[in-house]
């Protein structure tokens, strides 16, 4: 009885998938992904073209993009880490001013090329240290400071499947609609 095989093969698929959630294969180069926020005072202020012209020039691949008006629930969930800090509240209202864009960005070394392009959190003093980075360009200070980037390769994995469930439901789906004979008859052609 070929049943268990079923079973392992969705197992195999959905593993594979979720591998390929952070990062996707072209050949022999590995490319990493990263999720980049355009932020409310962004999308307000339009600079979402420019943005998005920026990073595409700087040799991101914009894999996905959705835009999202979040409320103050998600929020809160989306930056649970700093819940206990001061600024928390000012952060949800803010996040929740808007809709924002969510953006999967694909290149070689996305999390840490993404953060530099960014510039440093506080725009003011991106403004005097890094006048070409985009928060020098589009933010105004340490809050309103017009995008968000992951910073480690498990954030990157936790935020792009926060925005973008689809990505890891759709092939457990698709496995599931497959009936049992034709599970069976691709394990045997293996």
């Amino acid at each position: 009885m070929r049943t268990p095989f079923v079973g392992f093969s969705c197992i195999l698929v959905l593993l594979a998938f979720a591998s390929a959630s952070c990062s996707s294969t072209y050949g022999s180069m590995e490319m990493e992904r990263t999720l980049a926020i355009i932020k409310p005072d962004g999308l307000i202020g339009n600079y979402t073209d420019d943005i998005k012209r920026t990073i595409v020039e700087y040799g991101f691949t914009i894999f996905k993009e959705k835009i999202v008006q979040l409320d103050q629930a998600t929020v809160e969930k989306f930056y649970a880490e700093h819940s206990s800090k001061g600024f928390f509240s000012r952060l949800t209202k803010y996040m929740t001013s808007g809709p924002v864009l969510a953006m999967i960005l694909e290149k070689d070394n996305a999390i840490a090329d993404w953060r530099a392009l960014m510039g440093p959190t506080d725009a003011s003093k991106a403004k005097i240290t890094h006048p070409h980075s985009i928060r020098a360009r589009c933010g105004l200070d340490i809050e309103r400071n017009c995008v968000h980037g992951s910073d480690s390769p498990k954030s990157a994995q936790r935020e792009i499947s926060f925005f973008f469930k689809e990505l890891s439901a759709g092939l457990y789906l698709l496995c599931l609609s497959k009936s049992l004979t034709d599970v069976v008859a691709e394990h045997d052609e293996l």
